[in-house]
Parts: C-alpha cells; sequence; structure tokens
C-alpha cells in the first residue's frame, strides 16, 4: 500500500483503537482499492469500539450517525469515517436499519452491500480478513450482493444504481443472480431521493466507462425510470452520411465513452445534447432532419436537471451548451464580430469540447473545431472581453428610447466595437445613429409638446 498523509493518518486512528485494547481494521472501499494496487482516495475504520469510546479516544469528533454507531474522527486536517462492527435490522423506509446491534467483524461484513466493498485489512499487521469471497469476486472482476440480493437492495433501493456504477467505473461484471434480481426490482428505484439519483448519476457518467453506464442503465431497466428522456433516445436512427455510428442513443453512448475524467457540466451536456430528437424526428423530406432539437433540448435539459435538484448555474451552462451545440455549423460564416463576442462568452469552452467529442462520435469532421482553435489563438489578445465603449446610459442621453430591442441593439453595437468600427464614445453613438435611427424619448417628446 502506498504510503501517504492520508493513510498515515488512518493508519494513526487504527493504532489509537488498538492501543486501547479495540480491534480495529480498515474497511470498504478503501481495502478494494489496495488489493486492486489503487491508491484509495478515503479510509474507513470498523472497529469494536463505540461511538462513546471513540468521541473519549479523539479530541476532534462529529457524531455524523451515532446511533447507527457512525462517527467521523479528524487526523491531522484528514477525515475518516470509524463506524462500530454491527448487524442490523430492516429497513422500513428502505435507506437506514431499524436498530443496530454492535457485534464482530464477520457479522458486520455481512450486512454490507457488494462482496468486493465486505473486506476488511489491518494496516499494522498486513492481514486481509475476508468473510464473504470478496478477494475472489475482485480477482474475477465481478459485483456480486453479500448473500440474498433481494434483502440488499430491499435494504436501500440506491444499491440497484450502485451496482450498476460499481461495474462501470470498475470495469467489473455483475454476478448473474445480483443482475437478475436488479432487473426484476428496478421499478423500485422510485423510493429514492432525486437528490441521492442524481449523485449516483454523475458518479456514473463523470467517471471511466460512462458510455457503457448509460447502456447498463438501459438494460437493467432503471434507465426508463430515473432517466425515461434517454431511454426514447434508442431506435431514433440518423442520417448516415452525418452518423454512420447508428442511432441517438449509441451515439451518446460513444461520446460518454470517449470522456476522460469530465466536469460535471461537460458529462451532462453529452448525455443531454440531442435529447430532444427523438421528438424532433422527420423523414418526410430528403433525408431524416431533427429541426430545432437544440432549442428543444435545451428546454427538456433544464427540465430533467430541476427534477434530479441540480444546481442552478451547473442547469444554466448545460441548458446553454445544449441549446448551442449546433451553432458551430454556421461558425465560419459568422461576422468576425459576432464570432469573437461568441468567443468570449463564458460557456464557449464547455460548447467547443461538446462539438469536438460530437463530431469526433459521428461523422469526425473537426474542421469547425479547428477553425475554432486558430481563431482562440488569433484573439488570443484581445479575447479577454473589453467593456463596451457605448452603454445604455449613452444611448439614452443621445435620444434612443428603452425598449425591446435595446438590448438587441447594444450587442450589435458591441460587435462592430469588437470588429474595430469604432474606438471612441462619439463614434459608436455616430454609428447607432446610422444603424437604428435616433429616437425622441417620451420625456423628450413631453417637453417638445409644452
Amino acid at each position: 500500500m502506498k504510503e501517504s498523509s492520508l493513510l498515515n493518518a488512518a493508519t494513526e486512528v487504527v493504532r489509537t483503537l488498538r492501543k486501547s485494547g479495540f480491534q480495529a481494521l480498515f474497511a470498504g472501499g478503501c481495502v478494494r482499492d489496495f488489493l486492486m494496487k489503487k491508491e484509495p482516495k478515503d479510509y474507513d475504520v470498523a472497529t469494536s469500539a463505540s461511538p462513546g469510546d471513540v468521541e473519549r479516544l479523539f479530541k476532534h469528533t462529529v457524531a455524523i450517525g451515532k446511533k447507527f454507531g457512525v462517527m467521523l474522527v479528524i487526523v491531522k486536517d484528514h477525515q475518516f469515517e470509524v463506524a462500530t462492527f454491527r448487524s442490523e435490522g430492516s429497513y422500513s423506509d428502505g435507506r437506514h436499519p431499524d436498530w443496530v446491534k454492535f457485534t464482530t467483524p464477520e457479522e458486520d461484513a455481512r450486512r454490507r452491500d457488494f462482496t468486493i466493498n465486505g473486506i476488511f485489512f489491518d494496516p499494522i499487521d498486513k492481514k486481509v480478513y475476508d468473510y464473504v469471497g470478496g478477494e475472489k469476486d475482485i480477482d474475477a472482476k465481478t459485483v456480486r450482493a453479500i448473500g440474498s440480493p433481494e434483502k440488499r437492495f430491499a435494504e436501500d433501493h440506491l444499491r440497484m444504481l450502485r451496482t450498476v456504477r460499481f461495474a462501470t467505473n470498475l470495469g467489473f461484471t455483475i454476478e448473474d443472480h445480483t443482475w437478475a434480481v436488479l432487473q426484476k426490482m428496478a421499478p423500485a428505484i422510485q423510493t429514492i431521493s432525486m437528490e441521492r439519483i442524481r449523485d449516483e448519476l454523475i458518479k456514473i457518467f463523470t467517471r471511466k466507462n460512462a458510455g457503457l453506464g448509460l447502456r447498463m442503465l438501459s438494460d437493467s431497466g432503471l434507465l426508463k425510470i430515473v432517466l425515461p428522456e434517454a431511454e426514447r433516445m434508442k431506435g431514433v436512427q440518423q442520417p448516415p452520411d452525418f452518423h454512420p455510428e447508428g442511432d441517438v442513443f449509441h451515439h451518446t453512448e460513444l461520446m460518454l465513452d470517449s470522456l476522460k475524467k469530465p466536469s460535471v457540466e461537460l458529462a451532462m451536456s453529452v448525455l443531454f445534447h440531442d435529447i430532444a430528437k427523438p421528438d424532433t424526428y422527420d423523414d418526410s423530406g430528403d433525408r431524416i432532419r431533427f429541426n430545432n432539437h437544440a432549442e428543444l433540448g435545451a428546454t427538456k435539459t433544464e427540465e430533467i436537471m430541476r427534477r434530479l435538484r441540480f444546481p442552478s448555474k451547473v442547469i444554466e451552462e448545460v441548458a446553454q451548451a445544449v441549446h448551442n451545440h449546433m451553432r458551430f455549423k454556421d461558425i465560419k460564416q459568422m461576422r468576425i464580430g459576432r464570432l469573437r463576442n461568441y468567443l468570449n462568452t463564458e460557456t464557449f469552452p464547455l460548447e467547443l469540447e461538446l462539438h469536438r467529442i460530437d463530431c469526433s462520435a459521428s461523422h469526425g469532421m473537426l474542421d469547425n473545431y479547428h477553425y475554432c482553435v486558430e481563431q482562440l489563438k488569433e484573439f488570443k489578445k484581445e479575447i479577454r472581453k473589453p467593456k463596451p465603449i457605448v452603454n445604455g446610459n449613452d444611448l439614452i442621453k443621445s435620444g434612443f428610447e428603452p425598449g425591446p430591442a435595446f438590448k438587441s441593439m447594444l450587442e450589435k453595437l458591441f460587435e462592430h466595437q469588437l470588429e474595430g468600427k469604432f474606438k471612441k464614445k462619439e463614434q459608436g453613438i455616430a454609428l447607432a445613429k446610422k444603424l437604428f435611427g435616433r429616437k425622441k424619448s417620451s420625456a423628450q417628446r413631453k417637453i417638445q409638446g409644452l
């Protein structure tokens, strides 16, 4: 196991508990990662010490789940969940046990979710404790529920999504009986809060094998419940000249699989960029078309992401990327001022990467992408968005009346500014009068009527 400050601090927690006469072991995902020769991102500790004992032994603790035997211990600026070995009663609410009994490591292992997560490790004696066959399943690259899959999924229905997540993130297969039960019980995922579902979906789509995750969610029956709009992309054919890879679902699957540690915004933009194609499919003309699918897709993206309780800022950025993802087909025809304005928008880097991935997973033509990259280089010094020389107050003082077209007027003037058509305020005002005509304000008209 690779030495690190995190590992050293976690080992110190175990050593402190051991010195006081308690059994203490690393547990869960950190042990799985260790056995797979990966460096764990966090460490959990299971112990025979009670929550009260943990509070007494460590200076900095937080009772995050004391009645379930779970404490947070802070050592050297690192946080560790320290949980008492326990067995549990039934889960009436589908998430929390009705009762907890402190017990042995073996019983504790048998109440966990999957065999690959049910292994313990002693970091001091360097010994593995495996009561559930987890090592064998790691070697076989298999996700298997501990004991009865029916019971494990009934205890917490979110474990069905976690099954898919572990299989895709780790590149494992799902054991046949576990898979069959998951498919049968999939409708029960509706009992889980949208926030918890969202968090699992993020872990599926922002990590390795995200496209496989989409496929497994569909094959399991979970996708049509948590993201029915994505399920509808299956079988929606596309014009072969632009999409030789096949239907909308497979295109999205390929794009997701090509992602390398994407942001949440990029992963969701990929997932939803063609979400409206099933609603806009039209094969009545010379070829299949999806008119206005980007605009409708942005609306549907907002609806879906609000349903899943994403933060507003994330929703706005993803919806904007979806809305603009077809804009690149006309990028070379843009006036230079409009192009520069577009390159300066906050979401342009996200939209450009979405465009690259979209093209790479379909026709493979990246000329518009490379054009944008070259324009970015050319405008490097100018890309920092300058302040508009002419603002709204300037136009009002010059006799223009605010109204529905006022914002558009200012945007057009700014584009002309970026094109170098004027460099001084007086020149900008003169151009505005030429382009839009001087309109007297209502106040001026009243004064003149007196």
